[in-house]
């Protein structure tokens, strides 16, 4: 029974020390996600990360959800949506009745953008794409949008007229406002959502503003009650930002990201 308990890398240390008493997550139940993006089949990197994802939830008796990925209005083919569930079950995986989409979250993913305005944390911005890559400094020079310290009210009113389809696409981004001289430019008030008249593959076109990835996922993660973000290293940067947006929301659980190594071959 020893052995059957005993870690086997450095993701299940972290969570046998987290589930020991006074740790994040005493007394709960180990949560995990896998969340493709449904635009093609899975590659061998994907295996690795399912096995991850599910294999670890397993190993502590615990679940793992099935999420896909359409943040972005991009069309999803229904053959890739199945052919991802027969290659999990095919590996051996399940994930009960928890298969979600992203798009489920749009709405409570804009609520949580308004409050964002409301605290001054998020600003609506009106530089190009262009001019956003002259104003994101370098390592030793910040450089500020004009557009940074706009009026709450005015931010709002702006982001529900973007959501209302007043604007073309590029007029406006939202933004949120963190630090501008971060050496890591992830910090460096990264655009939360962007115009893009397209129709979604489950939403229509009711929605002409879309969330980033990097505030989508901490959201849904949250939103789902995930406990370890497993994900592989090209996001380690982009972690700090997944727990400004967890810390800084309004959301019912606080999720922790744990990158691992990229299957190469």
């Amino acid at each position: 029974m020893a052995e059957e308990t005993m870690s086997t890398n450095f993701i299940h240390s972290i969570i046998e020390e987290e589930l020991k008493p006074g740790g994040r997550c005493e007394g709960k139940t180990v949560h995990t996600r896998f969340p493709p993006e449904p635009n093609g089949y899975l590659h061998i990197g994907h295996c690795k990360a399912l096995t991850i994802d599910f294999g670890t939830a397993e190993k502590f008796g615990g679940i793992c959800n099935l999420r896909m990925d359409d943040t972005n209005p991009a069309k999803e083919d229904t053959e890739y949506v199945d052919a991802i569930q027969q290659d999990i079950h095919w590996l051996g995986f399940d994930w009960g009745d928890r298969f979600f989409y992203g798009s489920d979250y749009f709405e409570q993913t804009y609520e949580l953008a308004v409050d964002l305005i409301k605290q001054g944390l998020a600003y609506v911005c009106e530089l190009t794409p262009d001019q956003f890559k002259a104003y994101r400094g370098d390592t030793t020079t910040p450089a500020q949008s004009p557009w940074r310290d706009r009026p709450i009210e005015e931010s709002l009113d702006l982001f529900q007229r973007m959501k209302n389809g007043e604007f073309p696409e590029g007029k406006y981004t939202l933004r949120a406002k963190i630090d501008l001289a971060s050496g890591n430019f992830n910090m460096r008030d990264p655009v939360l959502y962007r115009i893009r008249y397209i129709e979604h593959h489950r939403q229509g076109t009711k929605w002409c503003i879309f969330p980033m990835y990097d505030f989508a996922h901490p959201i849904q993660d949250a939103l789902e009650g995930i406990t370890h973000s497993l994900c592989s290293l090209e996001y380690e940067n982009h972690r700090p930002l997944y727990d400004w947006v967890v810390d800084h929301c309004k959301v019912p659980s606080k999720p922790r990201q744990i990158e691992f190594a990229r299957l190469g071959i």
